[in-house]
């Protein structure tokens, strides 16, 4: 079974036990998070109606917090001495899921 969340305006596809990068969650390492369901696949069995999805519920918990590799960006204007060099780390934060529950048994 697994099921295609939304988090931070992008779909990460989680199974139970999975540990995926999310963009920062605000919280400390241990606390719960719910998930948004947009797909459910349980087999052969695909769920996408919106409905249906209400009922599901995805919970995951903080493992840790992270930062991405250093992406340099440098401006630079022929001429005229305009040279501006700056850098950014995106943080992402690393989210073990504990459970799908889909409402039905």
């Amino acid at each position: 079974m697994y099921a295609i969340v939304r988090s931070g305006g992008r779909q990460h596809k989680v199974a139970i036990g999975d540990i995926v990068e999310v963009d920062r969650i605000v919280g400390k390492p241990g606390a719960p998070v719910d998930f948004k369901a947009l797909l459910v696949v349980d087999g052969d069995q695909v769920t996408s109606d919106p409905w249906v999805l209400e009922g599901v519920k995805i919970s995951g918990e903080i493992v840790a917090e992270v930062k991405a590799a250093k992406i340099d960006i440098l401006k630079y204007k022929n001429k005229t001495g305009y040279r501006v060099r700056q850098g950014h780390r995106q943080k992402y934060t690393q989210v073990k899921v504990t459970s799908i529950e889909t409402g039905k048994k």
